[in-house]
């Protein structure tokens, strides 16, 4: 029986490709001259640490970020901009989460959209993943459209497409 899986794990060498590329840029940039800026992305821990002297260059860093993630080809929905930025002593950091995983709720979202369908494939939650599996990979092949269409506030990638 034909089946794949749906995860949203975030490629920590293309976030940290990302990253760099955006070091590079805000370091040749006039607006960043003689501005502090600390980037610390912590891979064990699924965490990005932007640090800057001002909240409204914060957010151009982010933008910056935004954009070359994109490049890369990642989807900027694997970082979890909701946390605001805290002053800390002369710098203003922001903790910036990158997603790894789906959580219940999310996965829950997933599978009830999936059966909204109407098709005939089954949905099932297996940790932090859903595995989809029918008996056509043509069923299969429309819930990943649909899936990629629909507008889930989390990113999602197709794995593992077995026949």
């Amino acid at each position: 029986m034909p089946s794949f899986d749906i995860v949203s794990r975030a490629d920590m060498q293309l976030v940290d490709n990302a990253v760099n590329i955006t070091r590079k840029e805000i370091a040749n940039r006039f607006d960043f001259k003689d501005v502090p800026v600390e980037f610390d992305l912590r891979k064990k821990d699924y965490m990005l640490v932007i640090a800057t002297e001002s909240e409204m260059k914060l957010n151009q860093i982010v933008d910056v970020l935004l954009s070359r993630s994109m490049r890369q080809g990642l989807d900027i929905k694997i970082y979890d901009l909701s946390k605001p930025p805290e002053p800390s002593g002369k710098l203003v950091r922001k903790e910036i989460p990158i997603r790894n995983g789906l959580s219940q709720e999310e996965a829950k979202k997933l599978v009830k959209y999936i059966k909204e369908l109407g098709l005939k494939v089954q949905a099932s939650i297996m940790d932090d993943m859903v595995r989809v599996s029918g008996k056509k990979i043509d069923d299969l092949q429309t819930v990943i459209q649909h899936c990629k269409k629909a507008p889930f506030d989390f990113a999602l990638q197709f794995v593992n497409m077995k026949s």
